[in-house]
Parts: structure tokens; C-alpha cells; sequence
């Protein structure tokens, strides 16, 4: 766990994070570890939706990520984001309180007025910890219908803009 932090906070970059955690998982090969991990992700049409639909009704979106080395990013629409806060840039990791308050004062916003999603208990927890309310994400549908009750505002069967 140590070393995995050690890579969301910026603490290691990807060259003195791959070598170790390849020994862990018993790979011979390290090169390029964090890139095939993730080279079978592909964007959730669905979320992306979502968001877009969001800030074009005016809500403010933002970005809080756990960051396995940078490279991943340059895949992601985040250009979708009002704010984006990457772990390993701001020296701190979900579900740490401070991330979540940094992106709440980027945006304006107090916790109480912002909702977060995200796919790991903990990171909702953590969210809801400083009085944010917060989505256990387990399917895109499920979670865009709560985010609709939420913010009241219609997100779904809109029209994807550019990348999305």
C-alpha cells in the first residue's frame, strides 16, 4: 500500500514505482507497467454525458484523482472540469479530507453543496467526511438517475459534444 501512495502523492514517479510493484504481482517486466494496466480502459460514454450535461446547465464540475503516474491523463476528457485535482500534484490522495476541501475551495463551494462519485467505498466515505454527498458508483445508469435527483437537472440523452 505504501508504495502506491508513494505514487499518488508524487512521492515516486513512474520509473521508481513500476519495478517494485512488477515484483509484487511476480512480472518480469516492468517497462511501460502502469500504461498496460490501464491500456483496456476506455471512456464511460454514459458519465462523460453526464458531466457535460451538467456544466452546461451551469453546474460546476470538478475533478478529484488518485494518480497513477500522469501519462493516464492524456487520455481522459478533462477539459470536462471545472477544477482538477490530481493527487500527485498537490502532494495528498482520497480519502484524505484535505483533497476534498482543495477542490471545494477551487470551485467556491462548501462540501455541503457539492456531490461526489466515485468507485471505491473508502473515497466515499472520505467525501462524505467533510459533508459532501456522495454516489458509490456501481453502473453508469444508477448513478446518472441519483445525480439527476440530486442536482435537478436532466443529464441523460444529451447531446455528446467533441470526444464524447
Amino acid at each position: 500500500m505504501r508504495l502506491l501512495r508513494g505514487l499518488e502523492t508524487g512521492e515516486l514517479d513512474e520509473a521508481a514505482f513500476e519495478p517494485p510493484f512488477a515484483e509484487l504481482l511476480g512480472l518480469a517486466e516492468s517497462d511501460g507497467l502502469i500504461d498496460r494496466l490501464f491500456g483496456g480502459l476506455g471512456p464511460d460514454e454514459a458519465m462523460i454525458g453526464a458531466v457535460r450535461a451538467a456544466r452546461a446547465a451551469g453546474v460546476k464540475t470538478g475533478l478529484i484523482t488518485n494518480s497513477w503516474g500522469l501519462g493516464i491523463y492524456e487520455r481522459a476528457p478533462m477539459d470536462l472540469f471545472d477544477e482538477t485535482v490530481i493527487s500527485g500534484d498537490v502532494g495528498m490522495h482520497k480519502p484524505q479530507p484535505e483533497i476534498y476541501r482543495l477542490v471545494c475551495e477551487r470551485l467556491g463551494l462548501d462540501p455541503s453543496d457539492c456531490v461526489f462519485v466515485d468507485d471505491l467505498r473508502e473515497n466515499v466515505t472520505g467525501a462524505e467526511a467533510v459533508g459532501m454527498t456522495a454516489i458509490l458508483h456501481r453502473d453508469s445508469a444508477a448513478t446518472v438517475e441519483r445525480l439527476e435527483e440530486l442536482l435537478g437537472v436532466k443529464l441523460r440523452d444529451a447531446e455528446p459534444g467533441p470526444g464524447g
